[in-house]
């Protein structure tokens, strides 16, 4: 007899720590809870890495700490105490800039494939201010989420959490980590039989 579709208790869950080629810079957020939400997310999405860029909160921080729920113990990240250096090193690197903001430019985040970009660094800004005009200009592509309502913007670790799923949905598609193919052919083996 097949077993119930039950809800998994935190034991159950199977952990695996594959990443995107995918870093968050994290530009003045300075609440405690949204930068912990952002290392939570990174945790359970695949991100490579988060830059905790001007005074952005960073661990030890409470509210952060209470938030991230030990993803930022797992989550590799670093204070960018020179911005510029760090930019220019990530460029090196093959990383391109995609600030996440409603600008005069900016074109629907569903419309850009993100898997032709290979490795990503996707800017987020202050809660308040947004991205700062020199990251904007600094920026391969900046991109917006469309949005119906009244507000021209969004909580920033939400408006990351969608970002960080179109994302890592097109890095799966075209690069499917090695572990990801052999789930997915498993459950279609399953699936067939």
């Amino acid at each position: 007899m097949a077993e119930s579709n039950r809800q998994l208790v935190h034991e159950e869950h199977r952990a695996g720590r594959e990443c995107f080629p995918l870093i968050l810079l994290l530009d003045g957020i300075c609440d405690g809870a949204n930068v912990g939400a952002i290392f939570r997310l990174a945790d359970a999405l695949g991100v490579e890495r988060l830059l905790l860029c001007g005074n952005t909160v960073s661990p030890p921080n409470r509210r952060l700490t209470r938030t991230a729920r030990s993803a930022d113990k797992v989550v590799l990240h670093e204070r960018c105490d020179d911005l510029n250096a760090t930019l220019m090193h990530l460029r090196e690197q093959g990383y391109c800039f995609v600030a996440l903001e409603l600008t005069a430019q900016s074109v629907d985040l569903k419309d850009v494939d993100f898997g032709r970009a290979g490795k990503i660094c996707l800017i987020l800004g202050a809660e308040q201010q947004g991205v700062s005009q020199p990251l904007l200009e600094i920026a391969d592509q900046t991109v917006h989420i469309p949005m119906l309502g009244q507000n021209s913007s969004m909580n920033v670790a939400a408006a990351c959490a969608i970002a960080v799923y179109e994302i890592t949905g097109d890095l799966r598609r075209s690069i499917r980590p090695a572990s990801l193919a052999s789930n997915i052919e498993g459950a279609n083996e399953k699936t067939q039989k």
